[in-house]
């Protein structure tokens, strides 16, 4: 395989958890948010967010298209930044350990515009990527194939010269698809093996 040139990482459930069905449940309880769940499809209200759209405008108007749940919906906007909690301590330690070997390390993540600058302040390593492809920004989420050549664009590294972790299969695959080196990611330990295994980081450098 071709020598890895750059790291990529996603960031959702990567390097944030992002699990807003716990968060719901812990706060009203599992029914009631399985019946909200089920009345309003809230992941693809947050796509719409994802792709650029404005955040609190998106989820307001969702919330007021469906007044059974209205003050619950707007808990998204409302406790955002609670929603994306808690940080992966490993995964924040394998990036920074990768950037004081002096690999580049870029972010390729669905992430609104309104939500990333929500998320900066309460998340610093935000700032530190050497470059940060923002789907709200771009105007294109995961899998389309065009978040992907834009990456290759912006960065001028060869597809099979960057190392993509996400923990989301198709976001996988349709990298894959454009020739880049993958991991797909269930828990910062089994990203670390890879990066020891591929000379990044030595075993210390990755506990």
């Amino acid at each position: 395989m071709a020598q890895i040139d750059a790291v990529v990482f996603d960031i959702g459930n990567v390097l944030i958890e992002w699990q807003p069905e716990r968060w719901y449940d812990a706060r009203i309880g599992e029914a009631r948010r399985r019946a909200m769940f089920e009345a309003v499809d809230l992941h693809a209200m947050n796509d719409r967010v994802d792709r650029g759209e404005a955040f609190r405008e998106v989820i307001y108007e969702t919330a007021e298209a469906t007044p059974d749940f209205a003050e619950e919906i707007r808990m998204w906007h409302d406790h955002w930044i609670e929603l994306a909690a808690p940080l992966i301590p490993h995964s924040l330690r394998l990036m920074e350990a990768l950037k004081v070997r002096g690999v580049p390390v870029f972010a390729l993540t669905n992430f609104g515009i309104g939500t990333y600058e929500v998320a900066k302040p309460h998340y610093p390593f935000l700032t530190r990527f050497d470059q940060a492809f923002i789907s709200g920004h771009l105007g294109v989420t995961k899998p389309d194939p065009e978040i992907y050549r834009i990456v290759e664009a912006n960065t001028g590294i060869a597809p099979d010269a960057l190392l993509f972790t996400d923990d989301r299969p198709e976001n996988i695959e349709a990298a894959q698809v454009r020739r880049w080196q993958t991991h797909l990611f269930e828990g910062p330990a089994g990203f670390a093996e890879r990066l020891v295994a591929e000379g990044l980081l030595t075993e210390s450098e990755a506990e």
